[in-house]
């Protein structure tokens, strides 16, 4: 008669913990005012995926990775992970290698290895598992600022060797799947900003028509544009103001950036325009090197397509039963 074999202890042991791994999740509202901006998963749509498809609720934490990911080693009673956006990675059980796909679940067992080797044609990826990480929140949220050394692992990025403890297993555990692929939008579409007409037309019209490159020093907090100039013909620098997600200022290089979701919540640049929250998904998801070009939209457009979009989320959340 075999025995079932319950750990003591269930947690993860970093082997490798990737080039900017974190938690994060729906990210901490209303704290602009004291200078907190939201944080959160910078992927909405595949974060909420991954913690659908292991059966939690879809607010929960979790492991997000840019680029290379983390080689995590599991030790504690089965539970199963998941893990979205465009990844390659494998499982390792014993000397058994599993190449995984992406939006499938896989059980995880004591001494296993997850090897997440890199995202592909984009940045951010997810790692959700059927279980809870046991790690604190701050302002209401889990999500890790590593800028302003806020929320979760004391507003750390994960370290080599860490030991992450986890609880909570969910004791209904089965297999998972979405047909998922992501896809790329032709252009990224935003609304005038409130300091649009301090740019020369030809720089709209620049602004409009030609490619920008996306720098290599783009992170959480912003995404930085090379290309053509835009010229400000009435002041580089205006008083400090509000900032909000997707908003595009341009400081006195001519240079444009995108604030990303770890932003300072003031700015001191004039601001050309606005991304549409429809787009911000797919924004983020835009690797360094690659060109992005931009198309106007008006306000109840950007509306309209943001309703769509959470339609859109809500059906696909609503096909994994």
């Amino acid at each position: 008669m075999s025995t079932k074999i319950i750990m003591n202890r269930n947690y993860f042991k970093i082997i490798r913990a990737g080039i900017n791994t974190t938690f994060q999740d729906s990210g901490r509202n209303n704290l602009y005012h004291i200078g907190i901006p939201f944080s959160g998963a910078m992927d909405n749509r595949n974060y909420l995926i991954s913690n659908k498809l292991v059966g939690n609720l879809i607010i929960r934490p979790v492991i997000e990775f840019a680029y290379q990911g983390p080689l995590l080693k599991y030790y504690g009673n089965k539970l199963s992970f998941t893990i979205t956006g465009d990844v390659t990675f494998k499982l390792k059980k014993n000397d058994q290698i599993i190449e995984g796909n992406c939006y499938e679940t896989y059980f995880l067992e004591n001494g296993d290895e997850i090897d997440i080797l890199s995202t592909n044609r984009c940045v951010y990826g997810y790692l959700s598992i059927s279980a809870e990480f046991k790690i604190n929140s701050q302002w209401g949220s889990f999500s890790t600022n590593t800028k302003a050394k806020i929320g979760s692992n004391n507003g750390e990025k994960l370290n080599n060797d860490q030991e992450i403890e986890i609880f909570n297993i969910h004791s209904n555990l089965s297999k998972k799947k979405l047909n998922y692929l992501n896809t790329k939008i032709e252009k990224i579409r935003v609304i005038k900003g409130t300091n649009f007409n301090y740019f020369s037309e030809e720089s709209k019209k620049k602004f409009f028509k030609k490619e920008f490159t996306v720098s290599k020093l783009s992170d959480r907090m912003g995404m930085r544009l090379e290309g053509e100039k835009i010229e400000n013909i009435v002041n580089t620098n205006i008083k400090s103001e509000g900032l909000l997600k997707g908003v595009i200022q341009v400081p006195a290089d001519g240079n444009p950036i995108i604030m990303l979701s770890d932003h300072g919540t003031i700015g001191g640049y004039p601001k050309i325009g606005v991304v549409i929250s429809a787009d911000y998904d797919k924004l983020v998801q835009i690797p360094s090197g690659s060109q992005i070009k931009f198309q106007e939209v008006e306000l109840t457009d950007a509306e309209t397509l943001f309703k769509l979009y959470e339609i859109e989320t809500q059906n696909l959340i609503s096909q994994i039963q």
